[in-house]
């Protein structure tokens, strides 16, 4: 084959999407120590089996109950990740009434969970717009083609456009979007003005009459108070979670008066 013909074949295209793992630095940490306790727990109970069974037993038993909680503290968080976050993706957009034709902006879309969640409930020549600022992910696997390979593993490549951009200065002119989305991106900005610059933004692009959801870990309330100093109509919000093991994590829908 040569390599013209190379360089003309299409991109491959997965077996299934593949939205990354959250926190996998911290998810390392929690069954390490978990393995760690375990094995320390063992080693008191057979360094002592024979001189002290009774107290080597209750040690392991008291290391072992420790360790087992930080595994399964970590089986959460990859839960979370794979099928968790998935799943509220799904009652999040769910809620939004969608015709079809929805012109579609996510903001850190990341590896397109959102972006490609609206993409399935929308048809073409309507299209889904992913933004981001890509350098900034260049350590956790996201990427802009990591977005088209999930689109492409999800039959929705032909509806998703991926774009660079900073979330508190959206490249967009006012009124451009029916549907604006973000997850998992404002709690990163350690700044509270930089947070409501950046929801503001979601709500300047957003048409009159069109609908904004936000999902976070943290700050939700905020981004809400923020949103009804614009006037925005509560659509729906979330209860209590626990995705992540963060009891903090909430999401809402709010409406933009026509």
């Amino acid at each position: 084959m040569s390599a013209a013909s190379k360089a003309a074949a299409p991109p491959a295209t997965p077996a299934r999407a593949d939205y990354g793992l959250d926190a996998p630095r911290r998810i390392r940490q929690m069954a390490t120590r978990g393995a760690l306790l375990i094995l320390l727990g063992f080693g008191i109970w057979f360094m002592n089996r024979t001189s002290a069974p009774g107290p080597g037993a209750a040690l392991f038993a008291v290391f072992g109950v420790m360790g087992v909680g930080y595994l399964a503290a970590a089986g959460v968080m990859i839960w979370s990740s794979r099928a968790g976050k998935v799943a509220v993706r799904d009652r999040i957009l769910d809620s939004i009434p969608w015709r079809g034709d929805e012109k579609v902006l996510d903001v850190g879309c990341g590896r397109g969970l959102f972006l490609i969640g609206a993409a399935q409930r929308i048809s073409k020549p309507a299209k889904a717009t992913g933004v981001d600022i890509w350098d900034a992910h260049e350590l956790t696997g996201n990427s802009a083609d990591a977005v088209m390979a999930n689109a492409r593993a999800e039959g929705v490549s032909d509806r998703v456009k991926v774009e660079t951009g900073d979330a508190k200065k959206l490249p967009y002119s006012a009124s451009t979007f029916d549907v604006v989305t973000s997850s998992l991106v404002f709690h990163q900005m350690r700044d509270e003005t930089e947070r409501d610059k950046a929801v503001r933004e979601l709500w300047r692009v957003l048409k009159p009459g069109g609908h904004v959801a936000v999902f976070d870990v943290a700050y939700t309330d905020e981004y809400r108070k923020v949103l009804e100093k614009e006037r925005a109509e509560l659509v729906k919000q979330s209860g209590f979670s626990m995705l992540w093991m963060v009891p903090t994590t909430r999401w809402f829908i709010m409406r933009k008066p026509a």
